[in-house]
């Protein structure tokens, strides 16, 4: 495989081939952000009594990442966005590290949950840049492809990554396993600096205020798409458990090893389609989703066909985040894309708590089978904009 990178701050010629080398250290990036960010909730028996603490608190320490993440995400890139991008990566890599660390040894909650503080503001930092830092990486027409070898690291992080996380912390320890995970993110912080090229920060002069990026052609079509669909989204996977015992099918390991296999085949499809059928892509994708959602609502109680449907499911989201990325990137352009990536960061999460709040409310009012049918309508929606947008989600890269 090749791993040339461009020289510093230069665009790569279009016969470039891809940095595989510098693609796959960010995707890395990817999957250690998911894994620090989720571990946690495989390991609430074994981290509670540790610390004292409740298996719901252990929870919170998913929940303190998260709105860390949220809350950071904008004024940290914001406040960075002039600095050159590979030591804010590197930054970004350490404070990974360290609160690895620090979880790893700390005996107090409190410190613990600090600690979780800290990588969350790390991971509303990364988020923000990694797409965007591929895109600068490779020729325009091959922007859409890097993107999905980058994004492909949360669908392994949630696949196989958090799983095995899991089974080697019940086999040397959770301490342990936080142990690795920091030792993970500096020998990362070694293959970044050696392998990805660095570019420089955005000018003063050609700042385009944070309001302004929100407002550029396309920018507010593809957040809304974002939105709705990953509301959509939570709503159901958040309670896939209980919407699987409603369903007669009790196996929830089961259905969610599905699901992770076939995100793994969504990435591969879009990968291969997304640079030459951005749209029409996206729009298979959504409306795949939404079909699925009709058929959860109607005949899930058949487990072949709930597995099917999950396995498409699966398939259609896999792929899903890349194409919207990519169509992000390629309106806001990639010198404002950590930027505009900042925003669909905090659009993002906020998809994940709506979409879990409501799927809650759902589940307690109208129990799990209500639970497809308020999904569908979001999803739709999500599906509707791409579909009048035409500007925002152009049937071929531009």
């Amino acid at each position: 495989m090749s791993t040339t990178c461009p020289a510093k701050g230069t665009a790569p010629p279009a016969s470039a081939p891809l940095p595989w080398s510098g693609l796959l250290a960010l995707s890395t990036a990817a999957l250690t952000a998911v894994l620090t960010e989720l571990l946690p909730a495989g390991l609430l028996p074994r981290m509670a009594p540790d610390l004292g603490v409740s298996e719901a608190r252990i929870g919170f320490l998913v929940t303190g990442y998260a709105l860390a993440s949220f809350a950071a995400a904008i004024p940290l890139t914001a406040l960075l966005r002039g600095l050159p991008r590979r030591p804010v990566l590197v930054g970004a890599l350490l404070g990974f590290a360290v609160s690895n660390a620090v979880v790893a040894v700390s005996s107090s909650y409190a410190l613990t949950f600090g600690a979780r503080l800290v990588a969350g503001g790390m991971g509303g930092t990364l988020w923000a840049m990694l797409a965007g830092y591929a895109a600068r990486m490779v020729p325009a027409e091959r922007r859409g492809r890097a993107i999905a070898i980058v994004l492909a690291g949360i669908t392994l992080a949630l696949a196989l990554g958090v799983p095995a996380g899991t089974a080697l912390a019940g086999t040397v320890g959770w301490r342990t396993a936080f142990g690795l995970l920091s030792g993970i993110a500096v020998l990362l912080m070694v293959w970044v600096r050696w392998r990805v090229p660095t570019f420089p920060g955005e000018t003063p002069h050609a700042r385009v205020p944070l309001a302004r990026v929100a407002a550029l052609p396309g920018i507010p079509a593809v957040l809304s798409v974002t939105l709705f669909l990953l509301v959509g989204h939570q709503v159901m996977y958040t309670y896939v458990a209980p919407f699987a015992a409603h369903a007669g099918f009790g196996r929830t390991g089961l259905v969610l090893l599905v699901f992770g296999a076939a995100t793994v085949v969504g990435i591969w499809i879009t990968g291969v389609l997304v640079d030459r059928h951005p749209r029409p892509t996206l729009v298979g994708a959504l409306s795949l989703c939404a079909t699925v959602m009709l058929a959860l609502g109607l005949v899930a109680g058949v487990p072949g066909v709930l597995l099917i449907s999950v396995a498409l499911w699966g398939v259609a989201f896999g792929g899903a985040p890349t194409l919207i990325q990519t169509a992000l990137i390629d309106a806001s352009g990639p010198e404002r894309a950590d930027v505009a990536t900042s925003l669909q960061t905090t659009v993002y999460n906020a998809g994940i708590a709506v979409g879990s709040l409501t799927g809650g409310l759902v589940l307690d009012g109208w129990g799990a089978g209500a639970l497809p049918w308020t999904a569908l309508p979001l999803v739709a929606v999500a599906l509707g904009v791409v579909t009048v947008a035409r500007n925002a989600f152009p049937a071929t890269r531009r």
